[in-house]
Formats: structure tokens, sequence, C-alpha cells
């Protein structure tokens, strides 16, 4: 059963002819001893979407045989898909991006494909300014509607900087995750295992948790 329909597909492919412009690198990792819900279907969405337009180029990783890939993009956990472009970004999904996720990693394609984003120029300016590192983990769930405006800004944030690292965490698969770090709501956000809000907030207040914490670090 095909994770995309007809309408789905043509709508993508007239988005994508339209809006993207040099080839992006999408880097999956699955599992193949079969500890992961939710690898398959992930798999599939992510086969599917690459055979739409061809400058989508999609690799797949077995995260026990591609170890240090895996440390390398920061991945230590599946099913995760990695973002790149010109260079690779530290743009990362934990988890299926299905429901209203979906939005976000179309967006994300565009903008790779791209090397742009549509953050303010403060916000680019004040973010190319960085030198220690951040770690963003942002917790959704598909059904929220909110969520997808704070994962935006938060894989934004790491697409201008390399100082950034940014992860969408799907609550319901990574529950581990979601009790660690206490989710109660969504979206909730997680900067630096220090500063945390809830709320899709808007880009100049995300903007500061992340200059704080940044002032913050070691």
């Amino acid at each position: 059963m095909s994770m995309l329909n007809d309408g789905d597909r043509k709508a993508l492919e007239e988005t994508f002819k339209k809006e993207m412009s040099d080839d992006v690198s999408v880097m999956y990792f699955t599992d193949s001893k079969d500890r992961c819900e939710y690898c398959g279907e992930n798999l599939k969405l992510l086969e599917e979407l690459s055979s739409i337009d061809s400058r989508i180029k999609l690799t797949v990783y077995d995260i026990n045989e591609h170890r240090s890939e895996a440390k390398f993009l920061g991945v230590d956990a599946t099913p995760s898909t990695v973002i790149g472009g010109k260079r690779i970004y530290g743009v990362i999904y934990k988890g299926i991006p299905a429901g209203h996720e979906f939005a976000s990693l179309i967006g994300d394609i565009i903008d790779a494909s791209r090397n742009s984003t549509t953050l303010s120029e403060n916000t680019k300016k004040k973010l190319s300014g960085l030198k220690k590192h951040v770690d963003i983990k942002v917790f959704v769930t598909p059904t929220c509607p909110w969520c997808p405006k704070a994962v935006r800004i938060a894989h934004q944030f790491a697409m201008e900087s390399k100082f950034v690292r940014s992860s969408m965490i799907e609550a319901s698969e990574f529950m581990d995750l979601a009790k660690k770090y206490a989710v109660m709501g969504v979206p909730k956000i997680v900067i630096n295992d220090k500063y945390s809000f809830e709320g899709a907030q808007p880009e100049d207040v995300f903007l500061n948790y992340v200059m704080a914490s940044a002032e913050d670090a070691a």
C-alpha cells in the first residue's frame, strides 16, 4: 500500500519542480535487527518521496553496520533521517515525519535544495556569530498542528549555523526520551538539556533561548 496517493504525488511533483534548485541528500538510518517498529514504514515514505524528483538522493544506512556514519551525523537511534544540501546540516528527524510533520520534511528539502532559509536577516546575522555548539530537541506528535512551526524554525537554525544541531523527536515513538525530558505537551523544545519551553514561539523568542544557551555552554 502506497504512503502517498496520486493527488499527493502530483502536488509534490509540481511543488518540487517550482521550488527546488539543487540536489538534496536524504540519509536514512534503519535497524536490520528488527528493533525498530516504524523503520519499514518510514523507509517506504522516503522511497516514494525520492521517486518523485531525481534531485532527492536517498541513501539508506543500517545503524548496526554504519556506526561511524551514524556517529558523524549525530544519529543514535532509529528510525532517523538526516537532511543535507551543499553541506550536511544538523537537521535530524527521529521518528517518522508523518501527519503534520510531513510538511516540515517538505519544507526542509526545499530549503536544503536552495541552501537558504526564510529566517529574518537579523536572525541569520546572530546565528552566524555562534561559536559554541547548541543542541535543540523538538518533541512532537503527528497530530499536533503547532509542532511544524517549532520544527521548521529549529531546523532552519541548524541550516544557518554549523554549530546548531536540531532534532525533531516523535514523542510516542521515543517514549523514553519523552519521559526523560518530562514532555507533558507538544511541541516541547529542549536546548542544551538546560533550557526548555512549550509551544510554537515566535522566531525571535526561540532565538533568544538559543543564544542564551550558547552563552552558557562550556
